[in-house]
């Protein structure tokens, strides 16, 4: 999705006005995901680093601007896992790039302790621009305990001119020196209609999005990239029965991950309808019969349990298939 679809979002918009409106050298965007901590983060750095900047944020076209689209603004550093830095087109230093090419290692799914070090060297340089230098680290807790440790020195004792923004999806992962060191902010949790009305701006039918926007439950951003990945409303819909009757192909083109993150959306709503709540991510007709309580939290553990090892799975399709012979014979548990 284009960041600059993501900056469009009101709440986003509004957040990014009042936080830019505060003094600090370090704020952590913190929630669940899907509520825009990545571009919050992104709009707070290019207001830091704008050549005229306003109150609502960064002008959009002065050099610095275009240095931040075109990912190559000396004065902005970014830290990801280098799957998603790939993904999202910021650059890798020269020696992990050149590392990935030669086949040496695989692109990293948490934030390297190199690339801290590097971004604490880049943070005592003198500014490129005379704008100040920004680091944007996210999703934080993706940092290991070397790695924070390793920005933590640098939030303690800042360099005059460096600002830090982290944003997370787990801020509870986070070293509580880390968060202490920074400034909160909770990310705002848009209303439906906001949602819905955004998610249609991006090119959804108002069905279509409010089926997305259930499945994500009420995170729109995961909706987006719910639709932007190929599912259908229907199947999404269909899928708790197809689960029931075991069909894998219901899930057959799924990752792991994707897979866990189903089921356990599906455990949820059945622990809810056990207890007379209301369902979350499926709508009360798509369910099946609700099985016994005991059935569902035995379930709701062993899902658990598989989402750690869901990205390196021994075999994803043995591992597929025994997830769905699982849910197949909770769903027709007997009290």
């Amino acid at each position: 999705m284009s960041e600059a679809a993501l900056a469009l979002a009101p709440w986003i918009a509004a957040q990014r006005t009042s936080l830019l409106a505060q003094r600090g050298h370090a704020w952590l965007l913190q929630g669940p995901s899907g509520l825009g901590q990545y571009a919050l983060g992104l709009e707070l750095v290019r207001a830091w680093l704008c050549d005229a900047p306003a109150e609502q944020g960064a002008c959009g076209h002065c050099g610095s601007c275009h240095a931040i689209d075109v990912r190559t603004h000396a004065d902005l550093c970014v830290l990801m896992p280098e799957v998603q830095m790939m993904a999202l087109g910021w650059p890798l230093s020269e020696k992990a790039q050149a590392d990935i090419d030669d086949k040496k290692r695989k692109p990293s799914r948490e934030i390297r302790v190199e690339a801290m070090r590097d971004a604490v060297e880049f943070s005592q340089r003198t500014s490129a621009r005379g704008k100040g230098k920004a680091v944007l680290v996210y999703p934080a807790e993706q940092m290991n305990h070397v790695t924070a440790n390793a920005l933590l020195k640098t939030l303690e004792e800042p360099p005059g001119d460096v600002r830090f923004v982290l944003a997370s999806e787990a801020a509870h992962q986070l070293l509580p020196t880390l968060r202490s060191r920074c400034l909160g902010h909770t990310m705002v949790w848009p209303a439906e209609a906001d949602s819905l009305a955004w998610l249609q701006a991006q090119g959804l039918a108002r069905d279509a999005a409010a089926s997305f926007l259930r499945a994500a439950g009420g995170r729109p951003e995961d909706a987006l990239a719910l639709a932007q990945s190929g599912r259908s409303p229907q199947a999404w819909s269909a899928l708790p029965q197809a689960v029931a009757r075991g069909d894998v192909t219901a899930l057959g083109d799924w990752a792991p991950a994707q897979v866990i993150d189903a089921l356990q959306k599906l455990c949820h709503d059945l622990l809810a309808a056990s207890v007379g709540a209301a369902p979350r991510y499926f709508a009360p007709a798509d369910l099946p019969k609700t099985p016994p309580l005991g059935a569902l939290t035995r379930w709701s553990r062993a899902l658990s349990k598989a989402a750690r090892t869901a990205d390196h799975p021994f075999n994803g399709g043995l591992m597929l298939e025994a997830l769905v012979a699982q849910a197949r014979n909770t769903l027709h548990s007997r009290h």
